[in-house]
C-alpha cells in the first residue's frame, strides 16, 4: 500500500475514533441537559475539531522549526495557548510540574 493511502487510512481512523469520542461526550451532555443532538451535529463537529487539531499541529510544527528544533516541545504547545491566558498559566504550572519532577528523577 502507498505511503498516502496509508495515511488516509490513518487519518480515517483518527478521525474515526475523535466522532466516537466526541459522540460520547456530546450524548452525555445531551442527556444531562435533556436535549437531543442529531448525529450530523456530531460530524460537523468532528470535521471542525480534526481541522484545529490539523491547524495546531501545523503551528507547533512551524514555530518548533522557526526554533531550530525538529520537535515539538512544551514551549511550542504553551506558545499555541498565547491568546488564552487562563489555559498558558495551566500549560506552564504543568510543564513547570514535569520539568522538577524530571530534574528530580534524574538525580
Amino acid at each position: 500500500m502507498p505511503d498516502s493511502e496509508e495515511a488516509a487510512t490513518g487519518d480515517e481512523r483518527l478521525k474515526a475514533a475523535l466522532w466516537y469520542s466526541l459522540g460520547k461526550t456530546v450524548d452525555s451532555i445531551a442527556i444531562d441537559s435533556n436535549i437531543n443532538a442529531a448525529p450530523t451535529f456530531i460530524g460537523g463537529l468532528t470535521e471542525m475539531v480534526a481541522a484545529k487539531i490539523a491547524q495546531a499541529s501545523t503551528d507547533m510544527e512551524a514555530f518548533a522549526k522557526h526554533a531550530g528544533r525538529s520537535t515539538v516541545n512544551s514551549k511550542d504547545v504553551i506558545l499555541l495557548a498565547r491568546h488564552n491566558e487562563a489555559l498558558q498559566e495551566i500549560l506552564q504550572d504543568k510543564a513547570e510540574t514535569v520539568r522538577k519532577r524530571d530534574k528530580s528523577a534524574a538525580r
